[in-house]
């Protein structure tokens, strides 16, 4: 029943907020995330203790067609729990200090989100999992649509029909692997277990793969996302990047392998090509960036890129590697968008070269983005570096070429980054008589927090490794 308890405690702040107002809807959110995250911090201890029986909810829908209710947990699930309800929290804070239209339906509608990712990373039957994955697109198309920034209307068209034309594409496959199942479940043991003939593995594949690449994404279907993550609020950003991409990466993990390993091994060599020359693509593009938002975004789709790479890769460091990196992913990008947020916020302009000198008038702020930057360059010591050394060898692993390449993250992230703090925080000021304040004690608590866990993750990745290796290596036998 603990996977109930993880369902209807988002669901139902979700309900509550809409009758509330004012500063009681996002003091209200802050505590219902806190209460998540401790119920989150008792599962875990439950999970290590007694494994996934604890968890396991099974109840039959509909006898015709034969579908089932079915949440469970394993260590991927578990992991990316901890992950989006550790979030939460932070999202939600992040936003104390600023001017919120309707913070009711807009703090609802992030609880609401919350409520359908938790289900998709414990659902363990096809057809429940499609129905939050699509629940999941619903909030984050209202927050972008009603609290968006200019074009809005238009991002956020594009982001959901990208988004909704890959979920009809796996809902046929789904449709297509219900009518193959000789007992015709889309259970996910059920589903393992009997795989589907290898003749129909080749296209099922594509089915899939392109309904997670458009959602993590991966180049060419990444389009939508920097226009989006900029067009969204930053609480929004903060949603799609920390938390939603990772339905993707999760998703090849959880159903694409397992589900189809006829069509993975199939076309492996050639969607791992595509997630290198993604990783290269995306840092070039990083490069040339200038407004803040975009050029975290194509950092993200570099990150992401070697994430899915190390998927692909197949092997136990390479799926260890991104099962970490997706974690401190999520944290660091959260930690960017804020302060892109706040420089924005301070000086009106998001444009890389017309600020500069931040450092002279706000020094805990400028401490305080330096530690998330080197983490997203990977600097050793910090969670970025235990991914990408992980997801690099991985990648070696399985071609050295290819490994080579996928390196090339590090050297261009670094590139992009340090040039963009350089011009930023340590620069000349390009603006006069600059009013920038620092951190609020909102912000400040924020990226205190983001800090410590950059550092112990750095340090001791142990807990993520040995939360998800049973499952892993059950994986890459």
């Amino acid at each position: 029943m603990l996977s109930l308890t993880l369902l209807s405690i988002p669901l139902a702040a979700s309900l509550l907020l809409l009758f509330t107002r004012g500063g009681l809807s996002r003091n209200l959110a802050l505590v219902f995330t806190l209460v998540q995250l401790g119920v989150t911090a008792y599962a875990y201890t439950v999970f290590n203790a007694a494994g996934a029986a604890p968890f396991d909810f099974l109840r039959n829908w509909s006898a015709k067609p034969f579908l089932n209710v079915h949440f469970s947990m394993d260590g991927i699930s578990m992991l990316m729990i901890i992950l989006s309800n550790l979030l939460l929290p932070l999202i939600v804070l992040s936003g104390y200090n600023r001017n919120i239209e309707r913070p009711h339906i807009f703090y609802s509608l992030m609880l609401f989100m919350q409520f359908a990712l938790n289900g998709v990373f414990i659902a363990f039957d096809g057809f429940i999992y499609y129905i939050f994955w699509e629940l999941a697109l619903i909030p984050i198309y209202f927050i972008s649509f009603n609290w968006g920034g200019e074009n809005r209307a238009q991002v956020t068209l594009k982001f959901f029909i990208y988004t909704l034309a890959g979920s009809l594409l796996m809902l046929f496959g789904f449709l297509f692997l219900y009518n193959g199942s000789p007992a015709h479940s889309l259970d996910w043991m059920s589903l393992k277990s009997n795989p589907s003939c290898s003749c129909n593995q080749s296209w099922l594949f594509w089915l899939f793969f392109i309904a997670f690449a458009i959602k993590i994404p991966i180049v060419p279907f990444h389009t939508w996302q920097p226009d989006t993550y900029k067009a969204a609020p930053t609480q929004g950003t903060m949603l799609l990047s920390g938390i939603m991409l990772k339905m993707g990466t999760y998703s090849l993990i959880r159903w694409l392998i397992p589900i189809v390993p006829a069509g993975f091994a199939e076309w492996q060599p050639l969607v791992i090509s595509i997630s290198v020359a993604g990783i290269v693509y995306a840092s070039i593009i990083a490069i040339m960036q200038r407004d803040l938002k975009r050029l975290f975004a194509y950092s993200s789709i570099a990150h992401v890129g070697l994430i899915s790479a190390g998927i692909f890769a197949m092997n136990l460091s390479g799926m260890q590697g991104s099962l970490v990196q997706m974690f401190s992913h999520g944290i660091n990008v959260v930690g960017l968008f804020l302060c892109a947020d706040i420089i924005f916020n301070r000086t009106q302009n998001p444009n890389v070269e017309g600020i500069g000198g931040i450092r002279l008038v706000a020094p805990q702020f400028a401490t305080w983005f330096m530690v998330v930057v080197l983490a997203s360059v990977a600097l050793p010591l910090t969670n970025g570096f235990v991914g990408e050394f992980m997801l690099l060898f991985g990648v070696y692993q399985y071609n050295t070429w290819l490994s080579f390449f996928a390196g090339l993250t590090v050297i261009l992230g670094a590139v992009y980054m340090l040039r963009m703090y350089q011009k930023v925080v340590l620069g000349k000021p390009m603006m006069e008589n600059m009013v920038f304040p620092d951190l609020y004690w909102n912000e400040k608590l924020v990226l205190i927090t983001i800090a410590v866990l950059i550092f112990v993750l750095g340090v001791y990745p142990s807990p993520i490794i040995e939360l998800t290796e049973p499952v892993l290596k059950t994986l890459t036998k």
